[in-house]
């Protein structure tokens, strides 16, 4: 799977911004590892610094120095529509209006090519639906709208999945879409009576380490807007349902286990996801282990409703990016090899439960399997904290079609055959809302098919990609 990307919005009158968002951003880098970028708003000019590459590589402490006012945005990417290349890092910048604004978008729309053939606007490998998005709104602008005004417009007829942050004069705006696919929180410097100024990010952690108190996660249609007066708020778009529909895999794998989202710490749902699918059946074991990250909360709550010892059977390179960030299958295969290394004297001879959050192709976790068999593992019994993922995804997750879905093509007997475990095992759907505590507030429709939104193709037995 491939995520979408991270945002960050900082108002701060007489703050470093640009180094605020410097570490705002560097709490995103799981987000987006493909390009880096920020846009600073002083003198009436708005100047953007982006480029392929991770935050701390993108940023010098001189490029940082230059970036200076009281206004930014910032982004991390990694690419769901349009070119992998760098002309398509953000923020995307537009000359319209006394300034300019510049965009920073994490999600994904479904209708770009309805919005493009509508606005006479030819679409290429090289344009994003940000860039689509930026070119209807400067073109509102140019019109003698406000860039608000502009907002209201096209995002009214945009579908799909979008949390963005805009810069123009003196004022950063948030919105978020209307079914609220993608997170987005707000959160203040200096204290309720005195505040210094005010922050939004993707994740709450974004907050803690830029020193922001979390005031609140911003609702669905609703859009945030940021001067050196304050935050004023108005719904721009209808709520798409009476409860959002946040991206369910924000809690299984995207997410950091020190996010707060829906009121619940990441962290605390994944232990909750092990402790349930323990509970699900009964295998002789004598290591629970869990594959770093995003495994090893769910594994200690496997150990600890189980009974079996927690243990540690991987050691992880963290110089190495997430697997799915890898471009293509050969790649994704190699960086397995690198990102992972066996503890050989804790797993030889012995019986392994092995708790990963997902299988999505399955190639990674068959090499994980040989890596631990070629270790001396005894037995390896693999437990999901998530359902089989059988649908592709439109609004903000880049994976496969169906046809490379492993669990759409197979039975769970073949599945386990296919990654050469003794056992196979997912947690149920069932099992996975009463983790997180949820009551119909997730999109699920990757697990499900049930989409809550319009698709951008009509999804047959084999699924389809736009």
């Amino acid at each position: 799977m491939k995520e979408a990307c991270g945002v960050v919005g900082i108002v701060a009158p007489g703050r470093d911004v640009a180094h605020l968002c410097y570490d705002a951003l560097y709490a995103l880098q799981h987000r987006g590892q493909e390009s880096a970028g920020m846009a600073t708003f002083q003198n009436q000019q708005i100047t953007v610094v982006k480029d392929n590459g991770l935050v701390s590589h993108v940023f010098a402490e001189t490029t940082l120095r230059a970036l200076a006012g009281a206004f930014v945005i910032g982004h991390t990417r990694y690419s769901t529509s349009g070119s992998a290349n760098w002309t398509a890092a953000q923020p995307v910048y537009r000359s319209a209006g006394s300034s300019g604004f510049a965009i920073a978008h994490n999600g994904n729309l479904t209708n770009t090519a309805e919005l493009a053939d509508k606005a006479g606007i030819q679409v290429t490998s090289m344009l994003s639906d940000s860039d689509l998005v930026a070119e209807l709104l400067a073109r509102y602008v140019e019109d003698g709208h406000s860039l608000s005004e502009a907002l209201e417009n096209v995002l009214s007829i945009a579908e799909g999945a979008f949390s963005m942050v805009i810069l123009e004069a003196d004022a950063v705006h948030a919105v978020r879409d209307p079914f609220g696919f993608r997170p987005l929180c707000l959160g203040r410097l200096g204290s309720v009576e005195s505040p210094e100024g005010w922050v939004v990010a993707s994740e709450s952690p974004a907050l803690d380490v830029v020193g922001a108190h979390f005031v609140r996660e911003i609702a669905p249609g609703e859009m945030v807007t940021i001067t050196t007066e304050g935050v004023t708020s108005v719904q721009l778009l209808e709520p798409a349902s009476d409860k959002q529909k946040l991206c369910i895999f924000e809690f299984v794998y995207f997410a950091r286990p020190d996010t707060y989202l829906m009121g619940h710490q990441v962290h605390t749902t994944r232990r909750r996801m092990g402790e349930l699918l323990a509970g699900q059946s009964h295998v002789a074991a004598d290591i629970v282990m869990g594959v770093p990250d995003g495994g090893v909360p769910a594994a200690e709550g496997y150990a600890k409703a189980s009974g079996i010892p927690f243990g540690y059977g991987l050691v992880k390179n963290r110089y190495i990016g997430r697997t799915f960030i890898a471009p293509d299958q050969n790649k994704r295969a190699a960086s397995v090899r690198r990102k992972f290394n066996p503890l050989r004297e804790n797993i030889e001879g012995q019986r392994l439960i092995v708790v990963d959050d997902s299988i999505v192709r399955g190639t990674t976790t068959r090499a994980l399997v040989k890596m631990l068999r070629d270790a001396g593992a005894a037995e390896v019994h693999l437990r999901i904290s998530s359902p089989p993922f059988m649908w592709p995804c439109y609004f903000g997750i880049d994976t496969p079609s169906r046809d490379d879905l492993l669990a759409a093509n197979n039975s769970i007997a073949e599945m386990n055959d296919f990654v050469g475990s003794d056992t196979l095992e997912f947690i149920t759907l069932e099992n996975l809302r009463a983790a997180i505590q949820l009551d119909g507030e997730c999109c699920d429709a990757c697990l499900t098919g049930k989409y809550p939104a319009p698709t951008p193709v009509a999804l047959g037995a084999s699924g389809g990609r736009w």
